[in-house]
């Protein structure tokens, strides 16, 4: 992550273009990133700082753009940073010192790391700053004041309830393609998805797992090891959509694309277009946008009245498929792709 805060305002613009032309869908959770800047939007007295793990993932781009629309609408002036890739709670520390020291009223944080990003969260709010959670939790949880995230455990269920439906009693051999070890998002989703297909760990269903990073090439090679572990898969999990279509061309190599349900993770605009392309069966969708919205409006009233946002608001998922299922509630493409990101 730049440490630097004092880029010019056309030097951000170029790179927020340069960045936009090349982007490729990941995911939250994705090993993708790339360098830090700052930049604001509103020009009133109150700031705030947002801090998102990459700035090139579409996830965290569209969280950016809900922040800014918002201190746009209630005149504050938000500060922004990002890491160099996911997992850089070094970058994300020294973004959270250069904001206190700013002056800023209250952060907004997507942790990379859950754990390592602690100390620097509790230095920030003993120093009067309210720290609000986007997507990822702390942990312990109470770290931050308050989270504002998909309910990711449910986020699991829905598309483990649903693939449980789609295979009709069918005996399941299921490929678990996952994160990353330790990381909260992954483990939530991944025991989800357990949960709602009514089985636990060690079920003999599942024949194959394998941590992607949340990244699309990754993704292929997971599947790959998986088929060539067992062959007769037939459901894979994955904890995105990257993850989900480099299955989906590891599958497609193999001629399998089309006897293989792959189930998914996020509501990303190319992977609710997956969908509707047939190539994922079904995906939960989040909405990060309105994270950091109800986020700044956080900060905003605290600013305004002293008073502290607590405890955990659960921002929405919805399953989305054009392939219905008993007993799993879902939404068609169409109403995903008016309410993707990226």
């Amino acid at each position: 992550m730049s440490r630097s805060t004092r880029l010019s305002s056309s030097l951000l613009r170029a790179a927020a273009v340069t960045g936009v032309a090349a982007l490729t869908l990941t995911a939250c959770g994705s090993g993708s990133g790339s360098g830090s800047g700052s930049s604001s939007a509103g020009s009133g007295d109150v700031k705030v700082g947002l801090i998102t793990k990459t700035d090139t993932n579409p996830f965290f781009v569209k969280m950016k753009e809900g922040a800014e629309k918002a201190a746009k609408a209630e005149g504050v002036k938000l500060m922004t940073a990002a890491g160099k890739f996911d997992g850089d709670n070094a970058g994300q520390v020294t973004a959270i010192e250069n904001m206190v020291a700013s002056g800023v009223k209250g952060i907004l944080i997507t942790p990379s790391d859950s754990k390592a990003i602690v100390p620097a969260i509790e230095k920030a709010r003993a120093k009067g700053v309210l720290v609000i959670a986007l997507d990822t939790p702390t942990e312990p949880e109470s770290a931050v004041d308050a989270l504002f995230a998909t309910d990711n455990l449910k986020a699991g269920e829905l598309i483990g309830e649903y693939a449980k439906a789609a295979m009709k009693g069918k005996t399941a051999k299921i490929a678990t393609l996952d994160l990353a070890p330790g990381v909260s998002v992954g483990v939530q989703r991944h025991n989800g998805f357990l949960k709602g297909f009514g089985i636990d760990e060690k079920d003999p269903s599942v024949v194959c797992s394998q941590d992607t990073g949340g990244d699309q090439a990754k993704g292929q090679t997971a599947m790959e090891n998986c088929l060539q572990k067992e062959p007769g898969i037939n459901v894979v999990y994955t904890i995105n959509e990257p993850a989900a279509l480099g299955a989906y061309t590891a599958l497609k190599a193999k001629g399998r694309e089309n006897d293989v349900l792959i189930v998914s993770v996020d509501g990303g605009c190319t992977g609710t277009q997956a969908v509707k392309d047939g190539k994922i069966a079904a995906t939960s969708q989040q909405y990060p946008l309105k994270m950091a919205a109800e986020g700044v409006k956080a900060v905003v009233t605290y600013a305004k009245d002293g008073k502290k946002a607590s405890g955990y608001t659960d921002t929405g998922v919805t399953l989305i498929s054009d392939k219905p299922q008993d007993g799993a509630t879902s939404k068609d493409t169409a109403y995903g792709l008016e309410n993707c990101w990226g």
